[in-house]
């Protein structure tokens, strides 16, 4: 069963939040909002926060720029993972993904399941990495957000869960890209 190792140090990432929606503005973004307090209230630095219209080129724009950022390890993105014409926000991240974390997606919505019931297959929540960093995209409702922050980001993002988490192994994501 996974855990927190009390003897080991917390070590806060740099995450930056991204919300892809055609109509909100900060001071409606409730569902950046819910990241942002969820992320600072663990002990992370927001590295970044901004909104974004539905469209896939600047969105992977946005994201490839995050990606080259050093200061960045971790993007998360909300909204415009649903069914309709104008959620592109997975597309997008596909489009910058190097490897994607099938199962993030799959844990995703057996969570969801537990509170939305068989709603939870309209989902399209993904995760992978690029260029060394962990992308994620949520929906974009602040239950969704909370429910994937709470059940999944939380932990995995935590250098003491155990029996392994992605803060450990973020200094290899980009070994391929180092010479050698």
């Amino acid at each position: 069963m996974s855990r927190i190792d009390e003897t080991l140090p917390f070590e806060p990432v740099r995450i930056a939040v991204l919300t892809v929606s055609d109509s909100r503005s900060l001071e409606e973004d409730r569902s950046g909002t819910v990241l942002v307090e969820r992320l600072q209230g663990a002990g992370h630095h927001l590295a970044d926060r901004k909104i974004l219209p539905d469209e896939r080129a600047e969105i992977a724009d946005q994201l490839r720029a995050w990606c080259a950022d050093p200061q960045i390890d971790v993007v998360i993105s909300t909204g415009g993972t649903g069914l309709t014409g104008r959620d592109v926000t997975v597309e997008a991240h596909r489009d910058v993904y190097e490897k994607e974390i099938d199962a993030f997606g799959t844990v995703f919505t057996m969570v969801s399941m537990q509170k939305i019931g068989t709603s939870a297959v309209q989902s399209r929540a993904t995760g992978g990495v690029a260029n060394g960093t962990y992308l994620f995209a949520l929906p974009g409702s602040p239950g969704a957000c909370k429910d994937a922050w709470d059940e999944i980001l939380l932990k995995q993002l935590d250098y003491r869960h155990r029996p392994c988490n992605f803060v450990e192994i973020l200094p290899r994501l980009d070994e391929h890209l180092r010479r050698k």
